[in-house]
Formats: C-alpha cells, structure tokens, sequence
C-alpha cells in the first residue's frame, strides 16, 4: 500500500472510532440528560415498547410490566391492590406520579447507573433491563389502614393515615381514602385510560382521588396541634410537664368572645399541671400559650417540625406544604394578618393552620424519638436485574426540636391521654397520642385526629390518622390507629 492510500486509511480508522466514541458518549453519558430534557415529549414514551422495573414491598410485588400482544404499547403497567398502594407507587401513563416519576429512569432502565455499567449494549441497540425497587411499606398493615379508612370515614369526605419508623425515618404506611386505581390508567387502557385520568384529576367536589390524603393534602389539625405548642411553650416560656397553666375560660383580646373548653371541670376547670390540661385538651390553655408566644413565634417554631415547606421524600417527590400562617390570603386576592384572635384559634389547631398527616406523624416522631426527627423516606433499596444494588436508603436526621427530657414529658403526657384524659376508650390498644376534633365550617364534618406513637413503652414507631366523619378523634380516628398499629407491631 502506497504512503497516500495509507494515510487516507488510517484517517479513515480515526474518524470511525471518533465516530464511536461520539456515539457512545450521546447514548451513554449524555442519554439522561437528553431523555429528561423538558424539551423531549419522548421522554416517557419509549418505556412503553420495553418492560419498566418491578415495585415491591414486603418482598411481595405489587407493579410489574406485561405484554400486551399489541405493537404500541407493547408493554402495559399492571398494580396489584392499586387503590391500597397509589399514594406510594403512584402511576405510569405517559407521565408518572410518585415513585413511578421519581424513579423513572431507573425503572425504565435509562439511568447512568444502568447505562454506564451495560455500554455496549447501548452501543449496539440493545436496551437495558429495568431496575427493581423496594419500598418501606408494610403491605398488611397498608391494606389494614386502607380498609379502616373505608369503613369509618364519611361518604364523601377523606381519611388518610401515616406510620413512620422513628429511629430510620421510614414510611410504614402511607394510606388515603378515597383512592383511585392504577390500572385504570395504566398504558394498555389507551383512549380510554386517557379519559379515565382526565376525570381522576377534576374530581367530585372536595373529592380529588390523584391528591392522597396522607402525604398530599392538608387538614385542620385540631387539638392534635397542642403537642407541637406544648413542644414550643417549653422551650420558650420556660414550663414543664408538673408546671401549673391556667386552665380557665379564655375571652378572645380582639373579638370579647369567649374560646371556650370542652368542659369546665376537672383539669380545665381554673388550673392544673400541664400534663393534666394536655391530656384532658384544655383549649384555653394553649390558646394562652400561643398568644404569648405569638403568632410569629408559633409560625418559626412549627418550620422546626417541617412546617412551611414541602417535605422531600425522594427525588422530585414532594409532600403538601403544611402551615402556620402570619397572614392568609383571602379569594379576592386581599392578604390580612393573623391578628390576635387567630393567634389563639391557631394555638388549637384551628385557624388557618394546616397539616398533612406525614407532617403530624413527624411531630410525633419528635416526641418518641428523644426529640429528633429523621427524614421520612418510602425507597429502601433499588437494584439491578442481576441483583446488584444501584441504591440504598441510609437514614438522616431531619431535625432535632426539642431536648431528651423534653421529649420524655410529652411522652408522659400523651400516654396520659390514654389513660386519664380524652381517648380513655384506647386503652389495651399500646398506642399513645393526641386527639384532635376540627371544626371545618357549617355543613362539613369535623377532621378526627389522633397522632401518636407505638409501642407506649419504647416507642418505635409514630402515626397519624385523619377522618372526616361525624363524631370525635377519640371516637373515629383512634380505633384507626388501634387496628392500623397492631398490624405493625406484628412484625
């Protein structure tokens, strides 16, 4: 071979392995980055021709891809006991909620993680398996949460439930009713699925079944509040749990109406420790507290706990923001403060103070952890077809809101509720907690809370459980829990 033809052969090698290695580049190290550009409506799309990665909990898997026997899609999404776990695993349907979006490239087989270890066969065409993920959940004590909230919450009207881990910071449960069905618009459903999502999202008056009620909307808390004002008031005023509080009738500073207790008597009839006021919920204690506080000083507290932000649970998964608000906006636009009457409407739960019932578990988890709250979190582990683990959960700590022995008062004082105050009727249950009845205006029943934790002694786990039904905490939420908690402690 002459010198010319030569060189002309070994600039033509050049050019095909720079060729190859621009090629390998773009589908390799810059495919994410192209595949989630906003820019690109393939994003999802393409999944539908190649199998998604499994969802499981508990070791038993509840959302796996199967053919269709169709060219587009060629594969559907199938959810075992959809409605039970949507408000964890979501759905996937040309867009994604939940964990489906926030693990879609990973499930798809898309991710870095995934392509980088499997080049080549990204490099020829071939198209990587799906990674596998795990969740947090207990998927007995999922189901039981889920039919409790069934059965007890208003036709109508919403429910929703929390249990989280309160060393790791684990979502046990995270349960809402009413639900909607996965497979409803699963991508085999086509036109029809499209349809189905469209009226999922209007929904039917407050009824809004893609917005769960555990981790995505917001309710009155009620007296379920006073633990966190109890929390702050002794960090701030200087008590404790065998301190005497006025436990008498309050008259409102700006409207001379009276806030008044539930009853008059015993604990809230003048004084008492505040172990006493707390377990029998005497409103006009903590509504004195927070206006000594302030509303300004209840609304920095409460962010300590996760309030006036949404909690990140995994990537771009983000819970409801829960509130205190100095001020509130009103339909027409006008914004008015939080004057003094609604400072103490405020130190009850009510107001306009809003709440998830992941951000009350977290309140409680505070409580029962010695005052820390570890992130909340629903992924244990994802892993590769071939079993290799591409992530792992590893626990961090949120927040720390209050001393030990702080902590260990609250305790005290919500085992009291149990035993000597407003939910007598849980005892034998191994639950603690705070009730909490809010009122939701004329004509809408109230949100029935109890927040808490379990086992009473060594807590390892706290809940929250929200209904909208007739009737109190105690009454409707606290049964919930019961149920809810000793399908956990099974383990």
């Amino acid at each position: 071979m002459d010198k010319p033809v030569r060189r002309v052969a070994i600039f033509a090698m050049l050019l095909f392995f720079g060729l190859m290695a621009q090629v390998n580049y773009v589908q390799g190290s810059q495919a994410e980055d192209l595949r989630t550009d906003a820019n690109n409506s393939r994003q999802y799309a393409d999944v539908f021709n190649s199998p998604r990665g499994q969802i499981s909990a508990g070791g038993e898997v509840l959302v796996t891809s199967k053919e269709t026997g169709k060219d587009n899609p060629k594969y559907g999404r199938s959810y075992k006991d959809g409605p039970v776990f949507a408000p964890v695993t979501g759905y996937f349907n040309g867009s994604a909620t939940q964990v489906e979006r926030a693990y879609n490239s990973l499930l798809g087989g898309k991710d870095k993680r995934i392509t980088q270890q499997h080049w080549f066969d990204v490099f020829i065409g071939k198209k990587a398996d799906g990674a596998n993920i795990e969740l947090t959940l207990d998927p007995a004590a999922q189901r039981a949460a889920y039919a409790q909230l069934k059965a007890r919450t208003q036709p109508g009207r919403r429910g929703g439930a929390v249990v989280i881990d309160v060393k790791t910071g684990a979502v046990k449960v995270a349960a809402s009713w009413p639900s909607f069905d996965p497979n409803e618009v699963a991508p085999q459903t086509g036109e029809k699925g499209g349809k189905r999502l469209e009226q999922l999202d209007k929904g039917d008056g407050v009824i809004k079944p893609l917005v769960d009620n555990a981790l995505s909307q917001t309710f009155p808390p009620g007296s379920s509040f006073k633990t966190l004002v109890a929390a702050l008031a002794m960090q701030n005023l200087g008590i404790n749990s065998s301190s005497t509080v006025d436990t008498g009738q309050l008259v409102l500073p700006e409207s001379g109406r009276p806030l008044p207790n539930s009853h008059d008597s015993g604990n809230c009839g003048g004084s008492a420790p505040l172990l006493g006021a707390f377990a029998e919920s005497c409103n006009t204690t903590f509504a004195k507290m927070a206006l000594e506080m302030g509303i300004q000083g209840l609304h920095d507290g409460a962010e300590k706990f996760g309030f006036g932000k949404r909690i990140e649970l995994e990537p771009d998964f983000y819970t409801a923001e829960s509130d205190v608000p100095v001020a509130y906006t009103d339909a027409t636009g006008k914004t008015t403060p939080t004057g003094k009457d609604g400072t103490a409407r405020s130190g009850i739960g009510q107001e306009n103070v809003r709440a998830t019932p992941l951000q009350m578990a977290m309140v409680a988890a505070a409580v029962a952890n010695e005052g820390k709250i570890m992130n909340p979190y629903v992924v244990q582990t994802v892993r590769a077809k071939d079993q290799s683990e591409l992530y792992g959960a590893s626990p961090k700590e949120f927040g720390k809101v209050m001393t030990g022995d702080q902590a260990g008062q609250l305790e005290d004082m919500m085992r009291a509720v149990v035993t000597e105050g407003t939910a007598k009727n849980l005892q034998g249950m191994r639950i603690a907690g705070k009730t909490g009845t809010a009122e939701q205006g004329p004509g809408n029943p109230n949100a029935n809370w109890f927040v808490g934790f379990s086992p009473t002694d060594n807590p390892r786990y706290a809940f929250a459980v929200m209904t909208e039904a007739q009737g109190s905490g105690a009454g409707n939420a606290g049964p919930i829990a019961g149920a809810i908690m000793a399908k956990v402690l099974q383990k």
